[in-house]
Protein backbone atom coordinates (compact mmCIF):
# COMPACT_ATOMS: atom_id res chain seq x y z
CA UNK A 1 0.00 0.00 0.00
CA UNK A 2 2.73 2.25 0.92
CA UNK A 3 4.58 1.43 -2.12
CA UNK A 4 1.12 2.82 -4.84
CA UNK A 5 1.15 6.07 -2.37
CA UNK A 6 4.66 6.36 -3.36
CA UNK A 7 4.14 5.60 -7.08
CA UNK A 8 1.26 7.33 -7.76
CA UNK A 9 3.18 10.82 -7.55
CA UNK A 10 4.96 9.79 -9.72
CA UNK A 11 3.10 8.79 -12.23
CA UNK A 12 0.42 11.18 -11.68
CA UNK A 13 2.39 14.47 -12.00
CA UNK A 14 4.49 14.36 -14.95
CA UNK A 15 0.94 13.46 -16.49
CA UNK A 16 -0.84 16.43 -14.77
CA UNK A 17 2.07 18.50 -16.33
CA UNK A 18 1.41 17.07 -19.77
CA UNK A 19 -1.88 17.74 -19.87
CA UNK A 20 -1.66 21.37 -18.80
CA UNK A 21 1.21 21.75 -21.24
CA UNK A 22 -1.00 20.88 -23.96
CA UNK A 23 -3.24 23.05 -23.10
CA UNK A 24 -0.65 26.05 -23.63
CA UNK A 25 0.28 24.86 -26.31
CA UNK A 26 -3.05 24.41 -27.98
CA UNK A 27 -4.34 27.32 -27.09
CA UNK A 28 -1.22 29.32 -28.04
CA UNK A 29 -1.42 27.72 -31.84
CA UNK A 30 -4.79 28.90 -31.87
CA UNK A 31 -4.33 32.44 -30.84
CA UNK A 32 -1.57 32.65 -33.52
CA UNK A 33 -3.66 30.84 -36.21
CA UNK A 34 -5.94 33.51 -35.97
CA UNK A 35 -3.53 36.58 -35.35
CA UNK A 36 -1.92 35.58 -39.30
CA UNK A 37 -5.79 34.86 -40.70
CA UNK A 38 -6.37 38.14 -39.67
CA UNK A 39 -3.42 39.62 -40.73
CA UNK A 40 -4.50 38.07 -44.23
CA UNK A 41 -8.17 39.62 -44.16
CA UNK A 42 -6.31 43.13 -43.14
CA UNK A 43 -3.96 42.76 -46.10
CA UNK A 44 -6.38 41.59 -48.30
CA UNK A 45 -8.26 44.80 -48.22
CA UNK A 46 -5.68 47.05 -49.48
CA UNK A 47 -7.40 47.40 -52.81
CA UNK A 48 -5.28 49.13 -55.75
CA UNK A 49 -7.88 52.30 -55.97
CA UNK A 50 -5.73 53.57 -59.03
CA UNK A 51 -5.99 50.75 -60.97
CA UNK A 52 -9.91 50.41 -59.99
CA UNK A 53 -10.81 54.00 -60.80
CA UNK A 54 -9.01 53.50 -64.10
CA UNK A 55 -10.70 50.63 -64.82
CA UNK A 56 -8.39 48.15 -64.70
CA UNK A 57 -10.61 45.73 -62.38
CA UNK A 58 -10.50 44.71 -58.68
CA UNK A 59 -6.66 44.07 -57.53
CA UNK A 60 -4.49 44.14 -54.56
CA UNK A 61 -2.29 46.88 -53.85
CA UNK A 62 1.11 44.60 -52.72
CA UNK A 63 3.08 47.77 -50.70
CA UNK A 64 -0.10 48.64 -48.79
CA UNK A 65 -0.97 44.84 -48.16
CA UNK A 66 2.20 44.18 -46.66
CA UNK A 67 2.11 46.67 -44.58
CA UNK A 68 -1.15 46.47 -43.33
CA UNK A 69 -0.76 43.13 -42.86
CA UNK A 70 2.62 43.61 -40.79
CA UNK A 71 0.97 45.62 -38.91
CA UNK A 72 -2.33 43.67 -38.11
CA UNK A 73 -0.04 40.79 -36.86
CA UNK A 74 1.88 43.13 -34.75
CA UNK A 75 -1.47 44.36 -33.05
CA UNK A 76 -3.18 40.76 -32.71
CA UNK A 77 0.07 38.70 -31.58
CA UNK A 78 3.45 40.64 -30.18
CA UNK A 79 5.20 37.21 -30.20
CA UNK A 80 4.53 36.68 -33.05
CA UNK A 81 7.58 36.43 -35.60
CA UNK A 82 6.99 37.22 -39.27
CA UNK A 83 8.03 34.78 -41.41
CA UNK A 84 6.79 35.89 -45.12
CA UNK A 85 3.97 37.82 -46.21
CA UNK A 86 3.23 37.12 -50.30
CA UNK A 87 0.71 39.50 -52.53
CA UNK A 88 -0.23 38.34 -56.12
CA UNK A 89 -3.59 40.43 -57.37
CA UNK A 90 -5.94 38.88 -55.35
CA UNK A 91 -4.15 36.66 -52.27
CA UNK A 92 -2.54 37.43 -49.46
CA UNK A 93 -0.87 34.75 -47.79
CA UNK A 94 0.73 35.63 -44.35
CA UNK A 95 3.32 32.63 -42.56
CA UNK A 96 4.55 33.16 -39.20
CA UNK A 97 6.07 31.22 -35.86
CA UNK A 98 6.08 31.70 -32.64
CA UNK A 99 8.24 30.50 -29.61
CA UNK A 100 6.64 29.42 -26.68
CA UNK A 101 8.93 28.68 -23.75
CA UNK A 102 8.23 25.06 -21.54
CA UNK A 103 6.04 25.82 -18.47
CA UNK A 104 5.50 22.32 -16.93
CA UNK A 105 7.44 21.45 -20.23
CA UNK A 106 10.57 20.82 -18.15
CA UNK A 107 9.24 19.05 -15.95
CA UNK A 108 9.26 16.27 -19.04
CA UNK A 109 12.18 16.90 -20.46
CA UNK A 110 10.86 19.06 -23.14
CA UNK A 111 12.48 22.36 -24.49
CA UNK A 112 10.69 24.98 -26.06
CA UNK A 113 8.23 24.86 -28.91
CA UNK A 114 8.00 26.56 -32.02
CA UNK A 115 4.44 26.69 -33.28
CA UNK A 116 3.68 27.86 -37.27
CA UNK A 117 0.74 29.04 -38.94
CA UNK A 118 -0.40 30.36 -42.38
CA UNK A 119 -3.06 31.82 -43.67
CA UNK A 120 -4.30 32.95 -47.18
CA UNK A 121 -7.62 35.52 -48.08
CA UNK A 122 -8.40 36.16 -51.43
CA UNK A 123 -10.22 39.46 -52.67
CA UNK A 124 -13.42 39.10 -54.26
CA UNK A 125 -15.72 41.38 -55.51
CA UNK A 126 -19.55 41.64 -53.96
CA UNK A 127 -22.90 40.74 -55.17
CA UNK A 128 -24.30 42.61 -58.18
CA UNK A 129 -27.87 42.04 -57.65
CA UNK A 130 -29.31 40.45 -54.98
CA UNK A 131 -30.40 36.43 -54.84
CA UNK A 132 -33.17 35.67 -56.42
CA UNK A 133 -33.90 32.97 -54.04
CA UNK A 134 -34.12 35.49 -51.28
CA UNK A 135 -37.92 37.23 -51.01
CA UNK A 136 -37.93 40.98 -51.69
CA UNK A 137 -40.35 42.75 -49.02
CA UNK A 138 -43.57 44.43 -49.67
CA UNK A 139 -43.46 47.38 -48.50
CA UNK A 140 -40.54 49.50 -47.65
CA UNK A 141 -40.02 50.73 -43.59
CA UNK A 142 -41.64 54.08 -43.65
CA UNK A 143 -42.32 55.94 -41.05
CA UNK A 144 -46.52 57.88 -40.91
CA UNK A 145 -47.08 60.56 -38.23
Amino acid sequence: MVSVALLLPVVLLPLMAYAVQATLLATRAAQLQAAVARAAEDGASAIDVATLRAGGGLILDPAAAAVLARGSLADEDSQAVLDSVSVTASVVTVRAHERVEAGFGAVLGAGATVLNAAATARLTAGYASPSSRLPLPNKSLSMTA
